[in-house]
């Protein structure tokens, strides 16, 4: 699934996972404290464009740039702006300390690249800051409702739990749900769900 691949699945005109945002960040924007969010793998925005409206700081980063134009057409849409980043995960370099809130839907990677992403984005985090993340697990592929077919691309809460060790949990579990997003996630889906913070520095 490299640049090609997004750029030639978001070409089309509508929006293939919907504009509407992710329905667990959605539920966990609350507990981003103020300052700025990163969304990485943000495809074509519906995510950063969300939290752009409760005013946040947004930059969305992504491989694509097809999806990142429609990030900002969408954003213009929406009456707010966000920043876009057009990099490789495997290049894109997460700034220790610097992001209050750090957002990841279905961002599927290979074992070795996702390790190094999760251990920047525990780094990345603010004192306080906080993790989002919502990814398929290996019981999707028996669902086939969206998502990757190799199992290795898929994330466990256990392996979670290893990869941002340094972040407290606060939500971590791994439910069945519906989900409804666009043309390629639509039906009954495995879902692992992490909101974890970085905690505060001692006073």
């Amino acid at each position: 699934m490299d640049t090609v691949f997004w750029d030639d699945r978001y070409a089309a005109d509508d929006y293939v996972y919907g504009q509407d945002p992710n329905e667990f960040v959605a539920e966990m924007a609350m507990h981003i404290p103020d300052g700025p969010v990163l969304c990485l793998a943000e495809g074509e925005g519906r995510n950063a464009v969300y939290l752009a409206k409760l005013s946040h700081r947004v930059t969305a980063m992504d491989q694509s740039a097809m999806g990142l134009a429609k990030a900002l057409r969408l954003a213009e849409a929406s009456g707010v702006a966000i920043e876009t980043v057009h990099a490789d995960l495997e290049s894109f370099e997460i700034m220790p300390g610097a992001w209050a809130g750090i957002v990841a839907t279905f961002a599927h990677l290979p074992p070795p690249l996702r390790r190094k992403v999760h251990a920047a984005v525990v780094q990345g985090l603010k004192p306080g800051g906080v993790f989002i993340l919502e990814a398929y697990t290996p019981a999707q592929l028996a669902l086939g409702t969206g998502g990757p077919k190799v199992p290795e691309l898929l994330m466990t809460l256990d392996s979670l739990r290893e990869e941002l060790a340094g972040l407290e949990f606060i939500v971590a579990q791994e439910i069945e749900r519906d989900v409804t997003e666009g043309s390629f996630h639509h039906g009954r889906g495995a879902v692992v769900q992490i909101l974890a913070r970085r905690p505060q520095l001692p006073p």
